[in-house]
């Protein structure tokens, strides 16, 4: 087997996108965005936070959660799950599967450590609210 079938169909037109709720509070929620023209099915997300203490060096690691979708229809989006500002210190992973017909698409999604800056986050025009998103 080549490693090009490996790997599974390339992953286009999708996003998550971490979108503050209200720009008075540090509500902040994760959202899967389908910007394809097909609907997304049996979808399965998984969410991790990861780093290290910045003055100890000890590793830091958060529950890893699941959430699964049944669809997403073309140009809809989806909270995944609510996000605390305490972690955007850490890097936060979003695995993604989902199925198109009867092929399996899989991605990775991750948030850089101390990205996610209240004061540099931009517009973004899907939500009408500001955020950070991932292609």
């Amino acid at each position: 087997m080549m490693k090009e079938e490996i790997k599974g169909p390339l992953v286009e037109k999708v996003s998550v996108a971490i979108v503050l709720e209200d720009d008075n509070t540090d509500i902040y929620n994760v959202y899967l965005i389908n910007f394809r023209d097909d609907i997304m099915e049996g979808i399965i997300i998984t969410s991790v936070g990861y780093g290290e203490n910045a003055v100890t060096g000890e590793k830091i690691e958060t529950s890893t959660l699941r959430h699964s979708l049944e669809v997403l229809l073309p140009n809809e989006a989806a909270k995944i799950e609510a996000i605390m500002p305490e972690v955007f210190s850490l890097y936060n992973e979003y695995w993604l599967s989902f199925w198109v017909n009867d092929d399996l698409f899989d991605k990775r999604f991750v948030f850089n450590a101390e990205t996610i800056i209240k004061s540099q986050l931009k517009e973004l025009a899907f939500f009408g609210k500001k955020g950070v998103i991932l292609n």
